[in-house]
C-alpha cells in the first residue's frame, strides 16, 4: 500500500479539525458538508481505513512526533 507523506497528513488532519469546528458552531452550509465529506474520503483513502476515527488514528500514527507505545500497556505505580 502506498503511504501519504506526513505533511499531507498534517494538512488533511488540520482541515478535518477546521472544517469539524466550523459545522459545530452551527454552520450548516452545504459547501462545507462538502468539503468535510471531500476530507474524510480522502483521509480514509490515505491511510487505508474505512471510517474516520481509523483514519485520524492512523494519521496521526504517521505525523513527526506521534508516540508508537500504547500508554495503556505502562506498568502502573
Amino acid at each position: 500500500m502506498l503511504l501519504a507523506h506526513p505533511a499531507v497528513l498534517d494538512d488533511l488532519v488540520q482541515r478535518y479539525t477546521a472544517l469539524e469546528q466550523a459545522l459545530m458552531t452551527g454552520e450548516a452550509d452545504p459547501a462545507i458538508r462538502q468539503k468535510m465529506a471531500d476530507v474524510v474520503y480522502t483521509l480514509c483513502v490515505s491511510t487505508g481505513t474505512r471510517d474516520i476515527d481509523a483514519a485520524l488514528v492512523a494519521a496521526r500514527h504517521r505525523l513527526p512526533g506521534a508516540r508508537v507505545e500504547d500508554d495503556s500497556a505502562a506498568p502502573v505505580g
